[in-house]
């Protein structure tokens, strides 16, 4: 990835593209270029056939810095940044802040390209992409510009594998709120590819890590049980409660149950019923020394 970083401190995560993409971007280019010039060339050449050698040769001119020079400008100017040859190969010409490019960008890298891939067959181009950290040839440098992928491949997705079934459950009232998601990170990464390690470094690794995480939890460490099944669990908790988190009803919006009386609209509203009054039983004053009798 490549360290851009924007006019407000955002860094970008942007991928140089490298000198074999590259090279086979421009050489599809200058395919693309070269028939067209001498397309336009045989068709100049009945054109002008009447003129003398001097005109002969302005317009030879002419027609080699329009096709080979001015149409990349142009192309890369309304494309901003994608040629024929980067599109085919999934890449683009930003600037080093990330935006797209202008004319004078697409200007710079054009008449650098003349001297760089033309006049010196792309030598001096390739010996620039080498040494430049980030692949860019003296056209990027003097006009501030960067050749990125686009098209990245996706990272498959690994699934944790389950923990065993005499552990599930086990770890509900674990705190996990101090476990960082760097650690999680690491012990994910570990799941989802111990078996492809040695069993010694495997089982090294998977101690360390559950160590990490009872420092983190705060819990003694479990009795008889493995670091490899104890991390598998503890993930699977905080997996478990993440789900539940994601998908709970929200408080303000009751269930629908489907059964029960239907919502009377405000509009609406339910007249109470008429109750009538309890009858008034007179109760005698008590007696001196005690409570007034049963009737």
């Amino acid at each position: 990835m490549s360290d851009l970083v924007t006019g407000d401190a955002v860094v970008l995560g942007l991928r140089p593209a490298r000198l074999p993409s590259r090279a086979l971007a421009i050489v599809l280019d200058l395919v693309v270029y070269v028939a067209g010039y001498l397309i336009l060339s045989i068709g100049l050449a009945f054109s002008i056939a009447s003129l003398d050698e001097a005109a002969q040769a302005a317009v030879t001119v002419a027609s080699f810095v329009l096709l080979l020079v001015g149409v990349p400008i142009a192309v890369e100017t309304l494309s901003h940044g994608r040629s024929l040859g980067k599109l085919a190969c999934g890449l683009r010409v930003v600037r080093d802040d990330g935006g797209p490019i202008r004319f004078r960008h697409a200007l710079v890298r054009g008449a650098m390209g003349v001297v760089e891939l033309l006049m010196t067959f792309g030598a001096v181009a390739c010996i620039a992409s080498l040494v430049s950290a980030r692949g860019r040839r003296l056209g990027d440098v003097f006009a501030g510009t960067l050749v990125v992928r686009e098209r990245v491949p996706g990272a498959r997705v690994m699934p944790v594998p389950p923990p065993p079934p005499w552990l599930a459950g086990r770890f509900t009232g674990l705190d996990l709120s101090a476990v960082p998601d760097g650690l999680w990170l690491a012990v994910r990464q570990y799941l989802t590819r111990m078996n492809q390690l040695d069993p010694a470094v495997g089982a090294a690794m998977a101690a360390r890590l559950a160590d990490d995480l009872v420092a983190r939890t705060g819990a003694p460490a479990p009795v008889g049980v493995p670091a490899a099944a104890f991390l598998m669990a503890v993930v699977h908790e905080r997996q478990s409660r993440d789900a539940a988190r994601a998908f709970r009803p929200s408080p303000s919006v009751p269930a629908a149950t489907g059964f029960g009386p239907a919502p009377v609209p405000a509009s609406h509203p339910v007249p109470l019923p008429q109750v009538a009054p309890a009858p008034v039983v007179p109760v005698e004053a008590p007696r001196a020394g005690g409570f007034a009798p049963p009737a």
